[in-house]
């Protein structure tokens, strides 16, 4: 499948693994690159050693295209240090994202760095075509992570954009599969992010607790927090984000019950992040099987489309 997407960055399959804090490391985006797609690798864990090991193990793992995310906001060092850190690993792609895109896309492109941000608005879109991006990841609401406290869906603001805009876009948001990814292409977006789909991969890190409530989970059973305050983040549903939700129990990032989340399994001990499309996904599958199917369903569902 050839979109503009494809073609500048060099894959086979325009679908993008997202930048997930401790789960979008060498494994599971080096499966996604193997597989034709481009696997990203986060910054916003803070641990920027951790992630520069990450980035060495790519090069071991993959030979295919792959890039990273800087996300602004949850960077502990100067932005020229990290710019430095991506560059020296050999990264030609950039995905910046909470913050402002006129900081980073000169300096990234000066060091030869494609440089796509994530928008959440039209105008965050056109803020970020002034600086000179390259490309934009247009992400709705019913997403999982970190986002704006009010937004729109999908549905509302990548046809929005697309009218405004004349650079690739990349879709994030509620996609899982081949039918989600062809109403995006029909919207106008020239590939895909997921990002929920990829935590219940067979090859994400997380703790098999996590991906198992994922399968549990129906359309209604995420919860959006923190929403009087940047970032509010979209969470799953349990006892634990219930109470956030409710203002019973603060809705912090601690690392330590993080991490017991992430890879001990404790449901209760911080928040485990998942968007709307949770409902729709019912088995954990290995990456390229998820990408192979996710393109010939597109294709199938855009020929009946054209009929």
């Amino acid at each position: 499948m050839q979109t503009r997407v494809t073609d500048l960055l060099g894959i086979d399959k325009p679908i993008v693994q997202a930048p997930m804090g401790w789960i979008a490391r060498a494994q599971l985006a080096s499966a996604v690159s193997n597989a034709g797609g481009l696997g990203i690798i986060e910054t916003s864990s803070g641990l920027l050693d951790e992630v520069s090991l990450e980035m060495t193990k790519m090069h071991d793992l993959t030979d295919r295209p792959w890039g990273v995310n800087i996300a602004q906001m949850f960077l502990r060092q100067d932005p020229a240090e990290v710019i430095d850190l991506v560059a020296g690993h050999g990264v030609r792609f950039v995905t910046t994202s909470a913050g402002d895109p006129t900081k980073l896309t000169a300096p990234l492109h000066d060091a030869g760095i494609t440089v796509f941000h994530v928008v959440p608005s039209l105008r965050g879109a056109l803020k970020a075509i002034g600086a000179g991006v390259d490309g934009l990841v247009v992400e709705g609401n019913e997403g999982g992570g970190f986002k704006a406290p009010q937004g729109a869906s999908l549905m509302v603001l990548l046809p929005l954009i697309a009218e405004h805009c004349d650079v690739p876009l990349i879709a994030a948001g509620g996609i899982c599969d081949g039918i989600s990814m062809a109403a995006a292409l029909v919207l106008g977006a020239d590939g895909v992010q997921m990002g929920t789909r990829m935590v219940s991969a067979a090859e994400s890190p997380i703790h098999d607790n996590w991906k198992q409530l994922i399968l549990d989970s129906g359309e209604g059973d995420t919860l959006m927090l923190n929403q009087q305050s940047a970032p509010a983040f979209r969470a799953l549903r349990t006892p634990a984000t219930e109470a956030m939700f409710r203002g019973e129990r603060p809705a912090v990032l601690q690392i330590d019950a993080v991490l017991d989340l992430y890879f001990g399994g404790n449901l209760d001990a911080a928040f485990a992040l998942g968007g709307q499309v949770a409902g729709r996904i019912h088995s954990v599958e290995p990456v390229a099987d998820i990408l192979d199917s996710t393109i010939r369903d597109c294709a199938a569902r855009l020929n009946q489309v054209r009929r």
